[in-house]
């Protein structure tokens, strides 16, 4: 059993990697938007666009697809389709709070290049 001394440890599951911080932060977006924690999954994707050719996606949905992969984080329902998976493995989702912004943070082992604000990707 290890030990989790750090505030932004991560727990990896089907090869996305979800840091206790960003887990907490959709926590507090689902207790403040009083959504039902049971119900709510948050999805997580790529698309096309972007200035680099993929922009990441993060969803609250109570939505699952039967080809969705699912796995739980820090108590965070995930889910993922299988396209977008191959692009994100290994990927950490974090979340940021600092003085030039705050949002959630990914850092993709698979991206060859990205935008400078990192919401995109290519591969």
């Amino acid at each position: 059993m290890e030990a989790n001394t750090s505030s932004t440890a991560a727990t990896k599951a089907a090869g996305i990697i979800l840091t206790d911080v960003a887990a907490r932060e959709i926590k507090t977006i689902i207790q403040q938007q009083e959504l039902d924690a049971e119900k709510i999954r948050l999805r997580v994707g790529v698309k096309g666009g972007g200035c680099s050719g993929f922009s990441y996606v993060l969803d609250l949905t109570e939505t699952e697809k039967d080809t969705d992969e699912t796995f739980e984080q820090h108590g965070i329902k995930i889910i993922c389709d299988p396209k977008s998976l191959l692009y994100l493995e290994g990927t950490t989702i974090d979340f940021k709070d600092e003085i030039m912004g705050r949002g959630f943070v990914f850092q993709n082992p698979n991206a060859t290049t990205s935008c400078g604000c990192g919401s995109s990707f290519a591969v």
